[in-house]
């Protein structure tokens, strides 16, 4: 672990376990640890900020999943094969992400998230009604349609860009497979899980990963993720829209920033 100050150390377990919290209720977590990450580590590689990034990540994430998983009616199989494609996208997102320009994507990506929160805040019954666990409502067309466009569109996107990618999958469950916006932020958990773990293998392979450090902060960010998805199981989808307006407007105002001073 690198010598860093116990100041550091406090702020990095705190932005860990909040961002485990957004994380579990909506996705987006990632928005607050990776740049807590890069400021309190400056003279550590990116690389290595990255690696340690995913190991804390996926233990919170997981721990949401399971939260989940135990008390809010996903279909894990259908999740996994989102996952797998997610999994398989991202591997192809990166492969590109070389040759293009992360200044040409956030602008579109900023009218994008614009006009989702517009849709979310003009349609208040987004995301309440629980058909997600009716069986019958989700036909064939719409599952495969969920593997291939929200798990290897938003899986691609994920490996070219980034930012947002909880945010976008939880929306696009919602829209493609009629789920509560609970629901679909549980199925988004281990989708999630299936991407940061590909992405884990992939830096601990290449020794990318602050092992000890990411140990620690990973315990706090877990303590967070649990604790979200609690608080969105017990308070269900109404504070789930509205977490969800909020990390939608903090993204577009991060990307903007990005952009800005570009």
């Amino acid at each position: 672990m690198p010598d860093i100050s116990l100041t550091t150390l406090v702020f990095l377990c705190l932005a860990a376990a909040v961002a485990g919290w957004i994380d579990a209720v909506v996705g987006g977590g990632g928005l607050l640890l990776l740049p807590a990450l890069l400021l309190g580590l400056p003279q550590v590689p990116t690389a290595h900020v990255l690696g340690t990034n995913k190991a804390v990540a996926i233990v919170g994430t997981a721990g949401a999943a399971v939260t989940y998983v135990r008390k809010a009616p996903v279909r894990v199989r259908t999740a996994v094969r989102i996952g797998i494609a997610a999994l398989a996208g991202s591997m192809g997102g990166a492969f590109f992400a070389a040759g293009i320009s992360s200044d040409v994507l956030r602008p579109v990506i900023m009218v994008v998230l614009l006009g989702v929160a517009a849709f979310v805040m003009l349609r208040p019954s987004f995301g309440t009604a629980a058909a997600g666990t009716d069986e019958r409502r989700v036909t064939r067309t719409r599952a495969v349609t969920a593997v291939v466009l929200v798990g290897g569109g938003i899986g691609f996107y994920d490996g070219l860009f980034g930012p947002g990618t909880g945010t976008f999958l939880v929306l696009a469950l919602t829209a493609v497979l009629h789920l509560d916006l609970v629901t679909a932020s549980a199925t988004a958990k281990i989708v999630n899980v299936c991407t940061n773990g590909g992405a884990l293998a992939m830096f601990a392979y290449q020794g990318t990963v602050l092992w000890q450090l990411a140990a620690l902060m990973a315990v706090f960010n877990l303590a967070g993720g649990m604790f979200g998805a609690r608080m969105a199981l017990r308070k269900g989808s109404e504070f789930v829209r509205g977490v969800l307006l909020v990390v939608v407007f903090s993204l577009v105002a991060k990307l903007g920033f990005d952009q800005w001073t570009a």
